[in-house]
């Protein structure tokens, strides 16, 4: 397959187009080397986990240039996602130390009781190109601290990334066949993951459309299957809030990362009283938005041509609809950069919280406002959707942002900041379409990659 730079358009490389075949083969390497690794102890597969990090340390430079050109991040986001993949590594190399089980009292007398964490098996990831080398961390260093085998298939779009990490495990001493990497296309590369028996537990991060398939497809045989889909996520901005912060936390929601984020925030909820001050201040802040992929730019391109149009059609979409656009709405003019996949910070206003773009998740710099009178009307506003990954509102009062978070339908509750962030620490994932109710990652992840055992013994007491 040919893999085009977003910002200019002009081929970067071909890479191999995985067939089921190549998957297959994949699969069946990481099952022979699945009873090498799960024999180790968790402490020494942390070890080795830990080796990977560190050259990740080494390499960041490395993995952050790959990042940039494959995906058109600009140089600074690129370091930041690369630091919070060593990050998660960090983490969860660590719970090598500990992955820990539970003591059980009993109604028998001398019956003891406790559990143990196991491995599954052959783990089947499969990432999204909008943030690869933080999606690659979060699901290959649980799933192979609690004694799984990988096959991780590489996004499309951000296809290098995933072998750099490959080559990384084999310098930490990683043993053949645990971590194996195929590409290529969700059909049929990735479809046979999902559909191959060997395969016992399946993560995939990515629309709601293709986790629906996988849902169905895996449960017909059982399979563990993790899901972290798409959203909608609403921000609130409150008549006592500080518009300032609001502004500034609702474009770097809506627009960072050329709004490639599950996460990012999409709907902006403000009360009536201070609409007209919020609207004025973010279009500023939306025209002030620098694109390109040069340190300093806010913004790069959206991550391949098919992307970039299906955003435009939306924002049409959205004008057809009695929806008004206030800026952006296309794509840049400036020469250098008319060339690549870019589509300018937009606001939408006037639309119907039926209207297309109030309902679809569009994965572009697009956000839609709407104004609400009270509490309770932005709250319904918040959760008239079919997704909820997270939340955002911005108050002063400790009073309405416990009383949101605690009934707003998302998995994530921000209180004055964005609608995005997740630490190595903290379970991420939502309810309603945004997933099947899984968390990645956190310790909730060492759930998803191991199977829990009951293990019980009795004493027999006259033996004593």
């Amino acid at each position: 397959m040919d893999r085009c730079n977003p910002h200019s358009g002009e081929l970067l490389y071909r890479v191999a187009d995985s067939s089921a075949r190549d998957a297959q083969d994949a699969i069946a390497a990481a099952g022979a080397a699945f009873p090498g690794w799960a024999e180790l102890t968790p402490v020494k597969r942390g070890q080795v986990l830990f080796e990977i990090v560190a050259g990740m340390r080494r390499r960041a430079d490395e993995l952050a240039e790959c990042i940039a050109v494959e995906t058109g991040k600009p140089p600074q986001d690129a370091k930041g996602e690369v630091a919070g993949a060593i990050l998660q590594g960090e983490y969860f190399a660590g719970e090598g130390m500990r992955l820990h089980g539970r003591s059980l009292t009993s109604g028998t007398p001398g019956k003891y009781s406790h559990t143990v964490r196991q491995p599954r098996g052959i783990a089947g990831l499969i990432v999204p190109a909008n943030t690869p080398i933080a999606n690659i961390a979060w699901k290959t260093f649980p799933a192979l601290v609690c004694g799984n085998t990988v096959v991780l298939k590489a996004a499309e779009d951000a296809p290098r990334i995933a072998l750099l990490f490959a080559q990384l495990g084999k310098e930490a001493g990683l043993p053949d066949g645990v971590l194996n990497v195929i590409q290529g296309c969700g059909q049929p590369a990735g479809a046979e993951l999902v559909t191959n028996p060997r395969v016992a537990v399946i993560s995939f991060t990515g629309s709601t459309g293709v986790g629906r398939w996988i849902a169905e497809v895996a449960g017909r045989r059982l399979a563990r299957v993790s899901l972290e889909l798409g959203g909608k996520n609403p921000l609130v901005v409150c008549d006592d809030a500080d518009l300032e912060q609001a502004v500034h936390w609702a474009a770097l929601s809506a627009f960072s990362n050329a709004g490639q984020r599950c996460a990012a925030g999409s709907r902006l909820i403000v009360f009536s009283s201070v609409y007209d001050a919020f609207r004025e201040r973010l279009v500023a802040k939306a025209g002030s938005l620098r694109l390109g992929v040069t340190a300093g730019c806010d913004l790069g391109p959206v991550m391949n041509h098919g992307q970039q149009q299906s955003i435009l059609a939306a924002i049409a979409m959205a004008r057809a609809e009695g929806g008004r656009v206030l800026c952006g709405g296309g794509v840049p003019c400036e020469a250098e950069l008319a060339s690549g996949y870019y589509v300018q910070p937009t606001v939408v206003e006037g639309l119907d919280v039926r209207a297309q773009l109030s309902c679809q998740e569009v994965f572009g710099p697009v956000a839609t406002l709407y104004s609400v009178e009270s509490m309770s009307e932005a709250l319904d506003l918040a959760n008239a959707s079919e997704y909820g990954l997270t939340a955002a509102i911005h108050t002063r009062s400790v009073d309405r942002a416990m009383w949101f978070a605690q009934r707003v339908r998302a998995g994530v509750a921000n209180v004055n900041a964005g609608t995005f962030g997740s630490e190595p620490h903290m379970p991420f994932g939502g309810f309603g379409a945004s997933g099947n109710g899984t968390r990645e990652p956190g310790i909730e992840a060492l759930d998803v990659y191991s199977e829990l055992k009951n293990i019980s013994f009795l004493v027999r007491q006259g033996e004593i």
